[in-house]
């Protein structure tokens, strides 16, 4: 095996003319992968179902085109002219009939890609064990297998953990360690797996493609070391600063109930650990040899992998949509959850953008909040009682707000005008919070979202946030809907009428 302390070589940059697409450009790895690939000279498109998502991406200077594999109709436009398409997409969060549905969206993929002349596909898989019989990890080689039943070469990469902020495993692995020191689980912590580092993964992704002799294959990556996620947990905490954590597994939790374990100590989606569990119950084996003598890198190991996510975090280098998992909206805390739980509510209001922004610009100091308002008071009244600001009343400008404005106790994180508004929450609680409000355009009106994120400090936050959902979706319901209410009243912009034309 090639030694692990060789230097990384730089990404090896395609041709100028040619294009590559990153299919699934908003997923975990599709954010960090589009900015590797444009640091490495390509020419890059980006594509996912949600144009919105992407475009909060902030990627100015790249091509993002809405596509979705399950509506052919929508591969042409994203795959014309492209060489290489990277295929990162999976349907975990559809469900108990994700595994039809990611088959399904392979063979649209592979077709499309054929029509459009695309000469290399690059699919990133799991690790399958010889024993594999869970869907989530059979599914995963399915639809490696539909897309080379395609006309366009295909090269498999298959990883396991990966380590880095935002990566499920990972992030199960971090909300266990901060804030449970006895851990009572299941047998699955004494699995094996070979875990890779985020950049390591990233570097093979990027070079694979430009190798020939990678083309039809598949490739198992790992990082120098095999663990059990026992020992994951107790390196995560030694370098996160944390006392090792005391787990004592039991046999007596089935995945089922396991899922529900992980739902209720951690703020992983509940479908995303049900697959992880499902996929932990057995040992993983990479043979990685192959790839690490066509790329040749420095492989870190665990403990230098979670110091790097640690580090990316704290230099801010970490993408997210304005909340998930973005460092700033967790107050710059490690030990808060990256994934957020969220509540919402949203109303239709029969005015313009405009006239719904001018409304939801007022909110706060004199104009309150537009709907039970002695509610908002209540909590105001609770953090102040408990040293917080929640009685500190008051904006710069009654109607008028910009990033870095103080509404009372929150704070204007964000803002893209007539679209969207995001406050930072500012009272005391076990965990970070934020509001975002979004205006969409629905026929001839303006649909208001309004969108509570909490990233939540272990057990104690995840009860605030269970303790307080009903109220949440009570509120926000009724919010935009007075907001929907007082931009239909406003008074409607009169324009002249037309002149009558003097030369008739």
């Amino acid at each position: 095996m090639p030694e692990n302390t060789r230097p990384l070589p730089s990404s090896a940059p395609a041709q100028p003319s040619s294009l590559t697409l990153v299919f699934g450009a908003s997923g975990y790895i599709g954010t960090h992968l589009v900015p590797r690939l444009c640091a490495s000279g390509m020419t890059v498109r980006a594509a996912a179902r949600s144009p919105e998502v992407l475009a909060a991406r902030g990627w100015d200077d790249i091509d993002c085109v809405a596509a979705d594999a399950t509506r052919p109709e929508t591969l042409p436009a994203a795959l014309h002219g492209v060489d290489t398409a990277y295929y990162l997409v999976h349907s975990m969060a559809a469900g108990k009939d994700f595994g039809r549905i990611d088959r399904e969206a392979a063979a649209n993929f592979a077709q499309a890609a054929a029509a459009a002349g695309v000469k290399r596909i690059v699919y990133l898989g799991g690790l399958v064990p010889d024993s594999a019989n869970t869907e989530h990890i059979v599914s995963r080689r399915q639809t490696g297998d539909v897309l080379r039943n395609g006309a366009v070469p295909v090269t498999e990469i298959r990883a396991g953990i990966i380590v880095g902020p935002g990566s499920a495993a990972f992030e199960v692995m971090r909300d266990l360690v901060f804030h449970l020191p006895v851990m009572i689980t299941p047998r699955w912590v004494s699995a094996q797996s070979p875990p890779i580092a985020l950049d390591n993964l990233l570097e093979y992704l990027i070079r694979v493609p430009t190798l020939t002799e990678t083309a039809g294959k598949i490739l198992d990556t790992a990082g120098p070391e095999s663990l059990t996620y026992a020992d994951m947990m107790r390196i995560l905490a030694e370098e996160a600063g944390r006392r090792r954590p005391w787990i004592i597994p039991v046999p007596l939790l089935t995945p089922r109930l396991s899922s529900y374990w992980l739902h209720l100590m951690t703020s992983v989606p509940t479908p995303v650990a049900r697959a992880l569990i499902e996929g932990m119950r057995q040992d993983f084996v990479a043979d990685s040899r192959k790839i690490e003598q066509l790329v040749p890198q420095k492989l870190l190991n665990f403990r230098e992998s979670v110091h790097a996510a640690f580090e990316a975090e704290r230099q801010h280098t970490v993408a997210a949509r304005w909340t998930e998992g973005a460092f700033v909206f967790r107050n710059y805390r490690s030990d808060y959850a990256y994934y957020a739980k969220r509540a919402e509510g949203s109303a239709v209001a029969q005015a313009s953008p405009e006239a719904v922004w001018a409304i939801l610009t007022r909110i706060g100091g004199d104009h309150r909040y537009f709907y039970m308002n002695s509610l908002w008071k209540i909590r105001e009244v609770i953090d102040w009682l408990v040293g917080g600001q929640g009685l500190n009343y008051g904006r710069r400008h009654p109607t008028e707000l910009r990033v870095g404005d103080t509404v009372d106790s929150w704070r204007v994180i964000a803002m893209e005008p007539q679209r969207r508004l995001t406050l930072f929450f500012g009272m005391r609680a076990p965990g970070s919070g934020v509001l975002e409000f979004e205006l969409t355009p629905e026929g001839e009106g303006t649909r208001i979202r309004a969108t509570g994120f909490w990233h939540p400090a272990g057990v104690w936050g995840l009860m605030y946030w269970y303790a307080l959902v009903p109220a949440h979706l009570f509120i926000f319901s009724g919010l935009t809907r007075a907001i929907a209410r007082q931009a239909e009243a406003l008074p409607t912009p009169q324009t002249d009428p037309p002149q009558a034309d003097s030369s008739a």
